[in-house]
């Protein structure tokens, strides 16, 4: 009778994990994870740049967990550079290094309004004009959790392990970029992009994941939008 009852147990677990594996597996074939972009423009200035003319990229830098994400204007760079309409961009350290010590973490503007009043102080147009950039698009900005969701067990014994279940986060990416005449010390306009999505982690064994990359998606919204509006087109 004990080994009776060892055996139905046994067997109880391996039903309930095939239950799982087919739960997981059913819900796994309808899952897509796609992220929805919105981009939005607002031109106050006529734009053009010049095959000697070049553009920067800054993001906001306010050491907190409100700044905007380095690898988020690496990855405008890197659209901006190929393709077929590339725009010659100054990499942000070098320009940061040629206004020194404007751009500095004790003085650099912690908004686009207080570019403005940047541009006022003297010797700050000097220093603009040697740096050679026509465009500065200042980048604010940044990726939330906000819902999340599910639930995923993982064990591990001397017989094997894995995880069953399923978790899910939505994300919301939202950045705007104002764009900055170094030649007027002016605005001539901004672009925001907003992208959201729903990714998931299934536990099939081995976590699967199913990732919607939100930020990702506002990225090349709010780069092809940039090329357009800096190339006056």
């Amino acid at each position: 009778m004990h080994g009776f009852t060892i055996r139905r147990s046994a067997r109880g677990v391996l039903l309930g994990r095939h239950a799982v594996h087919w739960v997981v597996l059913s819900a796994l074939a309808t899952l897509t994870a796609c992220a929805t972009t919105r981009v939005e423009q607002n031109r106050q200035m006529q734009t053009g740049l010049a095959s000697d003319e070049a553009m920067v990229i800054l993001g906001r830098a306010t050491y907190n967990d409100r700044q905007t994400e380095e690898s988020f204007t690496d990855c405008l760079e890197d659209i901006l550079s190929r393709g077929d309409r590339p725009i010659r961009l100054v990499p942000q350290k070098q320009f940061i290094d040629q206004m020194y010590p404007w751009f500095e973490p004790r003085t650099a503007p912690g908004s686009a309004n207080d570019l403005g009043r940047l541009f006022s102080e003297p010797g700050v147009k000097e220093q603009i004009a040697d740096a050679r950039v026509r465009y500065l698009a200042w980048i604010e900005g940044d990726t939330v959790t906000i819902d999340k969701g599910g639930s995923m067990s993982c064990t591990v014994s001397t017989f094997g392990g894995g995880c069953f279940g399923m978790s899910y986060w939505e994300q919301d990416a939202s950045y705007e970029a104002s764009i900055w005449d170094l030649q007027t010390l002016d605005t001539s306009g901004q672009i925001s992009a907003d992208a959201n999505g729903t990714s998931y982690l299934a536990g099939l064994v081995l976590p699967i994941p199913i990732l919607a990359r939100p930020g990702n998606a506002a990225c090349k919204g709010l780069a092809e939008q940039l090329r357009t509006f800096i190339s006056g087109s």
